[in-house]
């Protein structure tokens, strides 16, 4: 008796020809993973081995040319594909194979299923990986073949640069890519030496996204270096459709990140695999150009030097990205904006201009002072909670030095009451004001019915905003300094660096949380609520300050 097993049906597939990166962030290892996050079969032909890691590439062993083809005629003879990408070829005579072996298994009558091209032959470092004769052959035997070109700008530029110089006759209008205009030209061009869709990426070409002017080149460099401070960066990616005779721009911010080795082969694996799943040429491009800013966005760090893709990313979606060095604070810089126009109506309220100016009401000032320190009182229970709730020992540290700042912080507030003429005992006679009420009591739920992130972001516009006006009326050369502002200690006090200190600890510990959750685009919204709804309470208590309530 035999029994049939069920055997799936693997509808679409794609072959990448390509070199191997045994670090795993690019090449063939990167194209793999790149197929199988977007739900594509995935064969491979190694055109070479190599010995590198994050740090660097100290070996590359070219496999035999032959084999190569040998490669090739097994998997497509049998498993076949729907589209095949090529990276690294390392050389004329691998080139010479891929071209051939491609050209026999396919001829005219039957296409080559959507070839997309990527020309590895310039390193990141500038190096030329690719000699002049490996060129001539590309030009010659693969490009009259491709579907898809995906060059870069140095890429457009060598390979523009070497076709002039094989055919005399081969007419050039662009020169030197170092504008818009100048990729569409390329693009042109690039595309009259056989591929019908030229794609033109932008990455070493990046824009000010206020002017449009492309970075100047001696910047370019210092991009990675977060002492060097720029406006931002938009990228524009080209395409050209020969067929149709149509340009299309995708813009997307600039990352400033050095998660990025691999980004070449995982753009042109993933229009590979999105052709293979029957998405149109100009859509593929689209659908892999977003997949790829995403996988940037939430990249790597596997080792000591550059990072990589994160080839995963839409499997376990993130709705903030993950801290780095170029923006450790991606939660608060999301919520700040997200929540601007209530930011700026409680950290530019005019109980904070009259602060600034010295005009503010004595009256005014003392009722906002008895209030605070009630206020304090609650904000150091709320911390204390954070404490109790916390799951680790660092966890519980980082709330509990933050009760700390408060405690002496409310010393501070005792003194400072003094000399306006307020004793411990009108602060403790004093009626808790219904903002306050409201104010501290939202905390408190927050706190008892949320999580450690919830609590957190209650209590994070009090502790980021006082640390944000303190900076700003401190440096503003508006505001009146010296004995000719009653308020100015008070300034000093959120500007000075024990202040600045815990607001650093506090926002890493949001966004320490945030990251262990990860949380959905849907609580994110619900995360976002309660920044909002206590940064409009701050309002409320500065309204119940200005007007003594």
């Amino acid at each position: 008796m035999t029994t049939d097993h069920h055997v799936p049906h693997v509808p679409f597939k794609a072959l990448t020809i390509a070199g191997s990166d045994s670090g795993g962030g690019a090449g063939i290892q990167a194209d793999l993973k790149t197929f199988t996050s977007l739900e594509v079969f995935g064969t491979s032909v190694l055109t070479s081995i190599t010995s590198q890691n994050t740090l660097k590439v100290d070996g590359i062993h070219p496999i035999p040319a032959d084999f190569v083809a040998q490669q090739i005629e097994a998997v497509l003879s049998d498993i076949g594909t729907q589209a095949i990408k090529t990276g690294m070829l390392c050389n004329a005579e691998i080139i010479s194979a891929v071209g051939k072996t491609l050209s026999k298994i396919y001829p005219e009558t039957k296409p080559i299923p959507n070839l997309v091209v990527d020309p590895v032959m310039i390193a990141t470092s500038g190096a030329t990986l690719l000699d002049i004769s490996a060129i001539e052959t590309l030009i010659k035997e693969i490009l009259p073949l491709c579907f898809i070109l995906t060059p870069n700008v140095p890429e457009a530029e060598y390979i523009l640069s070497n076709a002039k110089l094989q055919n005399p006759g081969f007419v050039s209008e662009s020169g030197k890519i170092d504008t818009l205009e100048q990729m569409r030209l390329a693009a042109r061009d690039l595309a009259s030496l056989g591929p019908s869709i030229v794609l033109l990426k932008g990455g070493h070409l990046p824009f000010y996204k206020s002017t449009g002017k492309a970075l100047p080149q001696e910047l370019f460099n210092s991009l990675n270096d977060l002492s060097v401070e720029m406006e931002e960066l938009e990228l524009v990616d080209l395409i050209w459709d020969a067929r149709t005779g149509v340009f299309t721009e995708l813009r997307k911010k600039f990352l400033r990140t050095n998660s990025t080795h691999g980004t070449g082969c995982t753009l042109s694996a993933a229009i590979a695999a999105k052709l293979s799943r029957g998405h149109e040429a100009l859509d593929a491009i689209v659908k892999a150009a977003d997949y790829i800013q995403s996988a940037i966005r939430d990249g790597l760090t596997v080792g000591q030097g550059k990072g990589c893709l994160n080839h995963f990313h839409h499997v376990v979606p993130r709705s903030i990205e993950k801290p780095t060095r170029f923006n450790p604070h991606p939660l608060t810089n999301y919520l700040l904006k997200a929540c601007e126009d209530d930011w700026k109506a409680y950290t530019h309220h005019p109980f904070v201009q009259g602060i600034a100016d010295g005009t503010l009401p004595k009256e005014s000032f003392i009722h906002y002072m008895k209030q605070d320190y009630l206020f304090l009182q609650t904000y150091a229970r709320a911390h204390g909670l954070g404490a109790f709730k916390a799951r680790t020992m660092e966890e519980s540290k980082a709330f509990a030095d933050i009760v700390v700042h408060i405690a002496e912080e409310s010393k501070l507030h005792i003194d400072y009451c003094t000399k306006w003429g307020i004793t411990i005992d009108d602060i403790l006679s004093t009626p808790e004001s219904m903002a306050n009420v409201a104010y501290t009591r939202y905390v408190l739920d927050i706190g008892m019915t949320g999580g450690l992130l919830d609590l957190g972001l209650a209590i994070a516009p009090c502790l980021i905003g006082y640390g944000q006006v303190g900076q700003r009326l401190y440096n503003d050369p508006k505001t009146v300094k010296g004995d000719a502002n009653p308020y100015w200690e008070w300034i000093k006090n959120y500007e000075n660096s024990d202040y600045q200190s815990a607001v650093e600890r506090g926002v890493a510990n949001l966004e320490l949380q945030c990251n262990i959750q990860q949380p959905s685009a849907h609580r994110l919204k619900q995360l976002e609520e309660i920044f909002r709804t206590a940064t409009r309470l701050e309002v409320s208590f500065w309204d119940m300050a200005l007007h003594r309530l």
